[in-house]
């Protein structure tokens, strides 16, 4: 395996890791994380990436992403009752005004970004 390959395969597996503690811990991204993990293990392990496509949890994910850029419901609703709160709360608990505004916009424009994705179409097998 090259070093470019030996890294990404590492980062594949850290975003992976972050993914699965997201799927337990509240405020843990979740659904970028393992996009990412995907993303790393193309380009590194097929045998990863093939694990992943076919996860029962993370595989419909990943498929429904990769053909139209899509993102369920469930997974919208989930993400964006997560990420309210908790800028919510970073914005509380900062002093610098400067920051507290640009953490608002980017909550704003990350939540718009999600909820304007497209709903998944039933994937052909």
């Amino acid at each position: 395996m090259k070093i470019k390959q030996a890294v990404y395969f590492v980062l594949g597996l850290l975003f992976l890791g972050v993914g699965i503690v997201g799927t337990i811990l509240p405020g843990v991204p979740t659904t970028p994380c393992v996009l990412a993990s995907a993303w790393f293990f193309s380009k590194s392990s097929k045998r990863m990436e093939n694990w992943l496509l076919n996860h029962k949890v993370f595989g419909k994910l990943i498929k429904n992403w990769r053909a139209n850029g899509s993102i369920s419901k469930t997974a919208k609703r989930n993400a964006v009752l997560v990420i309210i709160p908790t800028f919510a709360l970073s914005i509380y608990f900062i002093s610098i005004v400067e920051l507290k505004v640009f953490l608002a916009i980017f909550c704003v424009l990350l939540c718009g970004f999600l909820l304007s994705r497209p709903l998944p179409t039933p994937l052909k097998a």
